[in-house]
C-alpha cells in the first residue's frame, strides 16, 4: 500500500530545482544587477537623480496616466465581460478573440496605429483636432494606448467569475421581490468586486512599465509627455547607466508593492468565493 505521505507527482526535487534556476537566471540575477549598478551611486547622487524635476514629472505622468487607464479599463472591461458572458449574439466568438489582441500585437504597432489615427491628418484626428481634442503627442494619447494594452486583464479576470455565478441566487433574489437593479447591486456586484479589483490592479501594473506603444504617440517632451520608461531609455542612450538603473529601481519598488497588493486581492477573491 502506498504511503499516505507519498506525493501524487514524483520529481519534486528536480522540479523545484528547475524552478529556482529559472527564477535566478531570468528574474533575480537581472534585477540584482540593476540594484548593484545603482549602488555605485552615493546616496546624494541617487537622491538627486530620482528626485530631479524631470524625474518627478515623469513619475507623475506615468502613475497618473496608468491610474486613469486602469479606472477606464475597470469600467469598459466590466461591460465587455458582462456582454460576452451573459448574452448570445452573432460574431460573439470573434469579439471575444479580439479582447486578446493586445496580448498578441506588438505594442509598437499599437502606438504607430494610434499615432496615425489621431494625428491632425489622421482618420480620427481630422475630426477631433478642429474640436480642440488632440490625442496624438499628448497625455490623452498616452492614456488611450494604456487602455488598449491593459483592457484584456480586466476582461479575462472577470469572465470566469461571471460564468461561475449561480443563477439560482439571482432567481431567489427576484422571487423575494428585488428589482433587477437591486439584484445587481446587492447580489451580483459584491461577488464580482474582488475580481474587478484584481483586474484593475493588473491593468495598472501593466501600464506602469509600458514603453513600446507610448513612445510613438507621446511626443516624449520632457516635463509634459515624457513617461518614466522613456526617461530611463534616454539615460541609457546618454551612457548614464547608473542613473538609468536608479530610476528603474524606483519603478521596481512600486511594482513589487503592486504585486503584493495583487496577491492579497487574489487571496481575498479566493476566500470570498469559498
Amino acid at each position: 500500500m502506498a504511503s499516505v505521505h507519498s506525493r501524487v507527482l514524483p520529481g519534486f526535487g528536480l522540479s523545484l530545482g528547475t524552478t529556482v534556476l529559472y527564477l535566478c537566471l531570468i528574474v533575480l540575477i537581472p534585477l540584482s544587477a540593476a540594484f548593484l549598478k545603482t549602488a555605485t551611486l552615493s546616496w546624494g547622487q541617487f537622491w538627486t537623480t530620482v528626485s530631479s524635476a524631470q524625474a518627478l514629472a515623469a513619475y507623475a505622468l506615468t502613475f497618473g496616466a496608468s491610474l486613469a487607464a486602469a479606472i477606464a479599463n475597470a469600467g469598459i472591461g466590466f461591460v465587455l465581460a458582462w456582454v460576452l458572458v451573459r448574452y448570445e449574439f452573432p460574431g460573439k466568438r470573434f469579439f471575444d478573440a479580439l479582447v486578446d489582441l493586445p496580448f498578441a500585437l506588438p505594442t509598437a504597432v499599437a502606438g504607430l496605429v494610434f499615432a496615425s489615427l489621431y494625428a491632425k491628418n489622421g482618420w480620427l484626428g481630422q475630426m477631433l483636432v478642429p474640436m480642440g481634442i488632440e490625442a496624438a503627442y499628448s497625455r490623452l494619447g498616452i492614456v488611450l494606448v494604456l487602455i488598449f494594452t491593459g483592457l484584456p486583464f480586466v476582461v479575462r479576470t472577470l469572465q470566469p467569475v461571471l460564468e461561475n455565478l449561480d443563477a439560482e441566487i439571482e432567481e431567489a433574489s427576484a422571487s423575494l421581490g428585488a428589482t433587477r437593479w437591486q439584484t445587481f447591486r446587492w447580489v451580483i456586484f459584491p461577488s464580482l468586486t474582488p475580481a474587478l479589483l484584481t483586474g484593475f490592479a493588473l491593468a495598472f501594473a501593466r501600464s506602469l512599465g509600458e514603453y513600446g506603444s507610448v513612445v510613438f504617440i507621446a511626443g516624449n517632451i520632457p516635463y509634459r509627455t515624457e513617461i518614466a520608461p522613456v526617461l530611463i531609455v534616454g539615460k541609457l542612450e546618454a551612457f548614464r547607466y547608473a542613473d538609468a538603473t536608479a530610476l528603474a529601481v524606483v519603478l521596481l519598488t512600486f511594482s513589487f508593492l503592486l504585486l503584493g497588493i495583487i496577491n492579497l486581492l487574489q487571496r481575498w477573491s479566493k476566500a470570498y468565493g469559498e
